[in-house]
């Protein structure tokens, strides 16, 4: 199949950047600074198939029931990126996540034993240049991962060589805590993934981070309770006043998709354009052939283009997945689909 070829230098690229975030570009600089934004992340499609075809492999033979996704990133997400106040200072060509791809296995062992045997003592040739571990130190509003950040490296491939990916691990306890925040955002018009939100549904979303790194024996999110009692008392409190299982089991009531997702689902395909409409709460789904990657690209980059244009409010991605089952999995946020968290939550609580 045909990959894009990276057009641009680093320079153009952090140039770039800078003119996306100014108060002083016109419409028609901001337009070819599309260009050159498109070209660059699609160039990233090339390395992350690389990364993620490992990863697929290396994921299964250490757990079975693991599952693998890859997403470009979107970029409204590389804008709010560059914006925020603790990145001010990053030059685009540097952001270490606009090609990323994950594994979800089912413990905490598991993940340990992959990252490990299959990544950090693999002797990869391409270089390991960032490693964050959000299990052992989790993040203050509760995240939970590991990243390991590669510069992509090739003799028959040079052309890429340098682009960065990031590969995340978790657990699926991890994975349920993470897309019910995302689906909590969707739904309320929050932003709690990048810390702007609400305090109780922040402060919840901190508490019920701890109650799993609790189950998994693992270190919990600081500022929160120690006493396991304590701790669960206030997730109780909390999700009684949000109404939180009541309004995550409407949610997916409300949900609609308005594409012919019984025919995708009886076929195969690779790449899945996913187009949530924030306000009526209806998904499109488009499905790509690997060989249609371009394509794929093509169509993400003309639908972000006239949802910021138009300022509509969407929430675009497009992601890769073996099956319909495993997209659903991967990303449950985009189908308002938060029944495993809340199923684990309820068992949290009917704990003595």
């Amino acid at each position: 199949m045909k990959w894009t070829k990276l057009k641009y230098s680093n320079s153009q690229i952090n140039k770039v950047g800078d003119k996306l975030i100014s108060s002083t570009s016109t419409s028609q600089s901001l337009d070819d600074a599309m260009v050159i934004l498109n070209n660059w992340r699609s160039a990233h499609s090339f390395p992350l198939h690389t990364f993620a075809v490992r990863l697929k492999r290396v994921s299964k033979q250490v757990d079975s029931s693991a599952f693998t996704v890859r997403r470009l990133k979107r970029v409204t997400s590389i804008l709010k990126k560059l914006k925020r106040d603790q990145t001010s200072k990053m030059k685009m060509s540097r952001m270490q996540d606009v090609g990323g791809c994950r594994a979800v296995l089912s413990s905490i062992r598991k993940v340990n034993q992959l990252v490990l045997d299959e990544y950090e003592k693999s002797g990869l040739r391409h270089k390991l240049v960032n490693k964050k571990d959000y299990i052992a130190n989790p993040k203050l509003d509760g995240y939970r991962s590991i990243h390991l950040v590669y510069k992509y490296f090739s003799d028959k491939n040079k052309k890429y060589n340098g682009l960065l990916i990031e590969i995340q691990f978790r657990t699926n306890l991890q994975h349920y805590w993470a897309t019910a925040v995302e689906t909590v955002d969707h739904f309320t018009r929050q932003a709690i993934k990048s810390n702007e939100g609400e305090k109780d549904w922040k402060d919840f979303f901190k508490l019920v981070s701890s109650a799993f790194a609790n189950i998994e024996n693992k270190p919990i999110v600081p500022n929160t309770p120690n006493d396991r009692i304590e701790l669960r008392s206030q997730i109780q409190n909390l999700a009684k006043k949000l109404k939180v299982v009541k309004k995550m089991n409407e949610w997916a009531k409300i949900h609609r998709i308005i594409e012919d997702f019984e025919k995708v689902s009886k076929n195969k395909f690779d790449l899945y354009l996913l187009n949530l409409n924030l306000t009526t709460k209806e998904l499109k789904i488009s499905a790509f052939k690997k060989s249609e990657e371009e394509l794929a690209n093509l169509d993400y980059s003309r639908l972000e283009e006239s949802m910021l244009k138009n300022n509509e409010d969407r929430d675009i991605v497009l992601v890769s997945a073996d099956t319909v089952k495993e997209l659903r999995k991967a990303y449950p946020n985009y189908f308002l689909d938060a029944k495993e968290f809340i199923n684990t939550l309820n068992k949290y609580f009917q704990e003595i």
